[in-house]
């Protein structure tokens, strides 16, 4: 599995606090079988001339240096696209170097040219991957598929189905319509994890679907290629109540 989101760069967000934090989860993400972690810390789009990759991409190597049998570790940035028009070409923005860039929006409401600011990007020749647009009150699956037409790829939150009615019947309509490319933990070193999801997935979805959303997808999308189209999930009754056993172990 590949997890493109995460928050686990010591020391630098909302995310874990050290070092010491850190290697117990990359531990148990290694012995589920995450093979790739990108670290995502927040950074405004505002500042994004200014990103600390010198220091950050040091950070990440303190942290690798400490836990060497854990997944590999790569740099990356969840943006905020607090402003439009900022110019998100500096090829350290990537998720691993990648053409692809993590993006997010206010979680309070999604901005009214979120399709045009995501067509700018990606005739800027960057790909924007949107983080958890079943967070962002107001959206709807029809967003979310313009997002996709302006050339956006969509990655969702692992326990997403198990938010508030309104996240987690966005979330199973947007899985239903076939609109999310991959699947992230998006751990702030709690419980999350990719594992929990690709055990679900085998479970109650087409074949195919668990290696595409844990990772497939995102391994396309670190080599510069196009996601594959993910096959329609249907959430049946009792389906979620699995889910919720297998994430929190009850």
């Amino acid at each position: 599995m590949i997890d493109i989101h995460t928050h686990l760069l010591p020391g630098v967000d909302d995310g874990s606090p050290s070092i010491a934090a850190s290697v117990p989860v990359l531990q148990r993400f290694g012995a589920e079988g995450v093979e790739l972690v990108v670290c995502t810390p927040h950074l405004d789009a505002s500042r994004a001339h200014a990103a600390p990759h010198d220091r950050f991409r040091e950070i990440l190597s303190d942290l690798a240096a400490a836990a060497p049998a854990v997944p590999r570790l790569a740099m990356g940035w969840e943006i905020m696209l607090d402003v439009p028009g900022a110019d998100l070409r500096d090829p350290r923005l990537g998720l691993d170097g990648s053409t692809a860039r993590l993006v997010e929006f206010a979680r309070g409401g999604i901005p009214p040219n979120a399709a045009d600011e995501l067509e700018r990007l990606r005739d800027a020749g960057v790909v924007p991957v949107v983080a958890h647009p079943e967070r962002y009150w107001g959206c709807t699956r029809a967003h979310v598929a313009a997002w996709r037409s302006a050339g956006a790829r969509i990655q969702m939150d692992v326990t997403a189905i198990l938010g508030s009615r309104r996240m987690s019947k966005l979330s199973e309509e947007l899985l239903a319509d076939g609109l999310v490319d991959c699947f992230a933990s998006d751990t702030h070193v709690d419980h999350r994890s990719l594992a929990a999801a690709r055990q679900w997935l085998d479970e109650v979805a087409p074949a195919e679907a668990a290696a595409l959303l844990t990772r497939d997808n995102a391994h396309r999308l670190l080599a510069n290629d196009d996601p594959l189209p993910v096959p329609s999930i249907e959430c049946r009754k009792g389906v979620m109540e699995r889910l919720r056993e297998l994430v929190f172990g009850h």
